[in-house]
This record gives structure tokens, C-alpha cells and sequence, in this order.
């Protein structure tokens, strides 16, 4: 009884682990397709920048949501050539009176995969989308923050993920309009040192 029931267990096992592997690759699109459940997405870096250490009132400091997609792996960029995936989108709340300007993206590399004849419009390496904030002048000095919201898939050559929204915290420092505040991030801003206004 008990070889039987291993034996039929062992089949079930079997036929689930079979039907998984099937799933692996999911077609979507020609050529292109989903990934199953079982496949570990990428590590993408998301984090969020501003162009100083702190906002002063009255003003628009540059902020910006930087994506660091591993090689291999691209996302999708924000305005798809076609109709295959899902659209970068980048959503950002902020408190109060705080004003947030239009999202900018960054310019999609253009491109066909191995198992695509369709062109596709990603983001590889890095990207960096952009926006301003303004905090206006009777606000209150002190800490707040800026949320952001990124909903992104990610896909390698031959597989795309299901899509991912993640979530990030820019905690902001508003001081006073003549109070001293210094360039940072160079790397994404450009620009350094003290700026006096």
C-alpha cells in the first residue's frame, strides 16, 4: 500500500513539475515571450535624486527616479513602437501645496530582439527620468517628502516579466528662500559647488 501511494504521489509530483516547466515560457507576441511565476525577476535599482541638499521655499529644485537595469535585461520605455508590453510610467505624489511639473523621459533605444521581427522601444543600462519640484514660497521649513510610483516591465530577449510597480520615499529638507543650499548629484544634474541665491 505504501509503494502505491508513493508511486502515485511520485507521478503527481512529476506531472506538476512537468506542467511548471511548460509555463517557463508562455508565448506572447511573436517570438517574444512571458515569463512564468517561477522565474526571479531582475534586480533593478530604483532611487530617487534631487539636484540639492535641500529645497528652498519659493523654488524649483530637479529631481529625478534613476533605473538601473542589469545587462541582459531592458524595460520598456514610455511610448511603445507597437502594442507588445507595458509602458514605463512614472507617478509622483507630494504633500500639501507642493507642486510636481511634467515627467521627462528619457530617450528610448530603438531596437529588434532575436526572436522578434517587431521593433521595440526600451530602456537598457540606466535611465533617468526627470521632473521638477516647486515648493512654494509660505511653505513650511522643515522635512516632507515626494513619493514616486514606477510601474515598469522587465524583459530579457527572449522572456518579458509580469509587470512591477515599486515604490520609493524622496525625503525633501525646505529651508528659506536665502538660505545657502549646495549642488549635489552631479552625476545626473551636472553641474557642482555652491549656489547662492
Amino acid at each position: 500500500m505504501r509503494a502505491k501511494n508513493f508511486t502515485r504521489n511520485a507521478l503527481r509530483l512529476l506531472t506538476l513539475a512537468a506542467a511548471s516547466l511548460s509555463l517557463l515560457l508562455i508565448p506572447m507576441g511573436e517570438g517574444l515571450r512571458a515569463a512564468s511565476p517561477l522565474m526571479v525577476q531582475p534586480d533593478i535599482g530604483i532611487n530617487g535624486f534631487y539636484s540639492t541638499d535641500k529645497a528652498q521655499r519659493g523654488r524649483v529644485i530637479q529631481a529625478a527616479v534613476v533605473v538601473d537595469i542589469p545587462g541582459g535585461y531592458h524595460i520598456n520605455a514610455n511610448r511603445l513602437i507597437g502594442k507588445i508590453g507595458v509602458p514605463t510610467s512614472l507617478k509622483i505624489d507630494a504633500p500639501g501645496s507642493i507642486k510636481v511639473g511634467p515627467v521627462v523621459y528619457p530617450r528610448a533605444i530603438v531596437r529588434r530582439l532575436k526572436v522578434s521581427d517587431d521593433q521595440l522601444a526600451l530602456y537598457e543600462g540606466r535611465a533617468v527620468i526627470r521632473f521638477n519640484v516647486t515648493v512654494p514660497a509660505n511653505y513650511q521649513e522643515g522635512m516632507t517628502e515626494v513619493r514616486a510610483r514606477l510601474r515598469y516591465q522587465s524583459c530579457n530577449d527572449e522572456v518579458c516579466f509580469q509587470p512591477t510597480t515599486r515604490e520609493i520615499t524622496l525625503p525633501l529638507g525646505v529651508v528659506g528662500p536665502n538660505d545657502p543650499v549646495k549642488r549635489i548629484n552631479g552625476n545626473i544634474f551636472g553641474g557642482g559647488g555652491r549656489r547662492k541665491r
